[in-house]
């Protein structure tokens, strides 16, 4: 692969998924229509779940475990007085009730009492590996186990709907939450506090590191922007998403050692970093050079990944 086709399709394409596909399925078609078998996405959808999909190309799929672990957002729609086998309606119904009892504030009382840091249990649909097997693969096989919880952050809930007075009333709300988060399971736990059965029966993934539907493609738009020569306009910087992650100047000779994945002095960064943990250097002229981490005594920042700019850098006024 010529470097002027590797520079071509480098970045993050955000694609609005769309239901009944797989994110394998997507990630599949864009490395068809692509011609570019480097690619991968940022975190899974289910098949009927819609919304945005990055997909990292080329050298930038080496910050799909960066990417992964930002906050995403949701819109979901929760019925109440029905659950199924696999918390959404897609499966079997196991249970039904009467619901029209509830009310609007206890329902929206209830939802926002999720906010903050909870335990889930995983489904037993998702990829979670029990024993070195997939939930979703034992599941297939009508087996059930016990599932240990785990700590997942809501870090904001907004109702935007709710429908009362009916057998089944409906919650529709926004939600932001951490990584590793199940919104199906959300729903039924929603539900269990307010003593019904409950299941998702609609979700919108609307923010994926950052990126919001008006950043997205659909896959029937690729080829022509291919052909149009508009696609590099729609892919991202990868660094640029990693908006939680602080950023440093390193200046020449430094900049140079960092392209040899050399550690090199804090104190020869501009600015000068606080904080231990994931750094992003730049050059002097705003080329991306890597990911480098400072050390506990924010002395030292050593090499993570790195990056070789397309071009190389200016010569003069680069030094001080």
């Amino acid at each position: 692969m010529s470097d002027m086709k590797q520079a071509q399709w480098e970045g993050v394409l955000a694609i609005w998924k769309p239901a009944g596909w797989t994110s394998h399925d997507v990630v599949a078609k864009a490395r068809g229509m692509l011609k570019e078998r480097r690619i991968g996405h940022t975190g899974t959808l289910d098949p009927a779940v819609t919304g945005v999909l990055p997909l990292c190309i080329g050298r930038s799929t080496r910050f799909v475990e960066y990417l992964q672990e930002l906050p995403k957002t949701y819109r979901a729609t929760l019925r109440f007085g029905i659950s199924t086998d696999t918390e959404d309606l897609t499966g079997n119904v196991v249970d039904e009730s009467d619901a029209s009892f509830l009310t609007e504030e206890a329902i929206v009382g209830a939802a926002k009492s999720f906010v903050g840091e909870i335990d889930q249990v995983p489904p037993m649909v998702s990829a979670v590996k029990i024993g070195g097997k997939r939930l979703y693969e034992l599941a297939r096989e009508g087996v059930t186990v016990e599932r240990p919880s785990r700590r997942v952050t809501i870090y904001s809930l907004d109702v935007e709907n709710v429908t009362v007075g009916v057998t089944r009333p409906e919650l529709t709300f926004s939600v932001a939450c951490s990584k590793g988060t199940y919104i199906r399971t959300l729903c039924v736990d929603i539900g269990r506090k307010l003593g019904v059965p409950a299941a998702m029966a609609e979700l919108v993934r609307t923010e994926s590191a950052g990126i919001r539907r008006p950043q997205c493609v659909t896959l029937e738009q690729i080829p022509a922007l291919v052909a149009s020569g508009e696609l590099r306009e729609k892919l991202l910087s990868p660094d640029g998403l990693l908006t939680n992650v602080p950023a440093a100047v390193a200046i020449y000779p430094e900049s140079l050692h960092v392209l040899q994945g050399k550690g090199i002095s804090a104190a020869k960064l501009q600015p000068q970093p606080s904080n231990p943990g994931l750094l992003k250097l730049y050059r002097s002229d705003g080329a991306f050079l890597g990911l480098y981490s400072l050390d506990e005594r924010r002395v030292r920042v050593s090499p993570v990944k790195v990056f070789h700019p397309s071009e190389p850098e200016p010569v003069g006024g680069t030094s001080d």
